[in-house]
């Protein structure tokens, strides 16, 4: 888990230029149109819209674009019909992958994606065979100059957190998905800072990968998330913080 959550941290010059291209802008909205359709449009009552709103608002998407993106899933105005489709693969390494797509032709995006796993040595999977593996959880990374461990721990474990590991550089909070809010809420009222903090799909395993096959790892995930249809991927990947961070500086 926490190789990819690095991995997505480190990229942030990459994603502020999806966000001027525009590409992050089409996720989001696609996202909160069926995440309406599902839960309806009120933020108060349907969690997941209120989350999405809130990634909305950090990537500076102009309100009328979450408003209508929200009616088109609700209904009140006409719009391309989404629908979710997950794939399970493996990279290189054998690296488990979880694939989220929202799309409005199935038939086009598995073609494109399959075509993109076969360029970047990966391979799809049967039903089941990799989603055994990830749980839904909320996570939170921060630096570990935000805050003491013993004073980290009172704070999320007070809040209802289930785990809090650290290595040299970070800490990283796990949460059920329903206490997720709470601990968040929990740690900004203290002044601490994450680098990262969404619910998302964690493994109950990682593999190790190291030097080439690393760079392989990272290429066919960049590949993937750059696609127009997918939502988010998940991946059970351990690669050491150094080539993470030339992998992201190089993006």
């Amino acid at each position: 888990m926490s190789g990819h959550s690095k991995w997505k941290t480190n990229k942030g010059k990459k994603m502020e230029a999806d966000a001027k291209k525009g590409a992050t802008y089409t996720k989001i909205i696609k996202e909160l149109t069926i995440i309406a359709r599902e839960g309806g449009g009120n933020p108060d009552t349907n969690p997941r819209l209120r989350a999405v709103m809130q990634k909305a608002k950090e990537a500076n998407m102009p309100s009328d674009n979450v408003k209508m993106a929200i009616k088109r899933g609700t209904g009140e105005i006409p719009g391309v019909v989404y629908e979710t489709v997950t794939y399970e693969a493996y990279g290189p390494g054998g690296v488990a992958i979880l694939i989220e797509c929202l799309t409005d032709n199935k038939n086009r995006t598995s073609a494109e994606i399959r075509n993109i796993m076969s360029k970047k040595g990966g391979n799809f999977a049967g039903a089941g065979s990799v989603s055994w593996m990830f749980t839904m959880k909320g996570y939170f990374l921060i630096e570990k100059s935000q805050a003491k461990e013993d004073t980290l721990m009172d704070i999320v474990l007070d809040a209802g957190a289930e785990d809090l590991k650290s290595d040299q550089k970070n800490y990283e909070i796990f949460t059920a998905p329903q206490n997720f809010e709470k601990v968040k809420q929990a740690i900004a009222v203290k002044g601490v800072k994450w680098q990262d903090a969404e619910v998302t799909m964690v493994p109950s395993s990682t593999v190790r990968v190291t030097g080439n096959e690393a760079k392989q790892v990272l290429a066919l995930i960049d590949s993937l998330e750059e696609h127009d249809d997918v939502q988010q991927v998940y991946a059970n990947f351990d690669i050491p913080d150094e080539i993470l961070e030339q992998a992201a500086s190089a993006a």
